[in-house]
């Protein structure tokens, strides 16, 4: 996974969280900060996104991370969170077979 990659799923789920809630949706760049730009996303809506975004890149992101920012900081661009996945994210394990 690229930071490219991680960059495009943000924008892509982002984009569809907005529509499905029938929010406006700016255009996105990688220098846009969601929680600021995106009406009515905040923390409610992280958990939800982060799990869109792990699903569509394959990838497990660790519930102790959160990738738009930590409470108590200024929250991140999509740059930054693109960053952030790439260095938190584990591949997800192969599931078995049944014998």
């Amino acid at each position: 996974m690229t930071i490219d990659d991680a960059r495009n799923a943000l924008i892509a789920v982002l984009n569809d969280i907005q529509v499905r809630s029938g929010l406006p949706c700016p255009q996105l760049t990688g220098s846009t900060v969601p929680p600021t730009a995106l009406e009515k996303f905040d923390s409610t809506v992280w958990p939800a996104a982060t799990t869109l975004v792990a699903r569509r890149l394959g990838v497990t992101i660790p519930h102790d991370i959160h990738i738009f920012g930590d409470k108590g900081a200024a929250p991140l661009s999509i740059n930054q969170t693109a960053t952030l996945i790439c260095a938190k994210a584990q591949a997800k394990a192969p599931v078995k077979a049944a014998a």
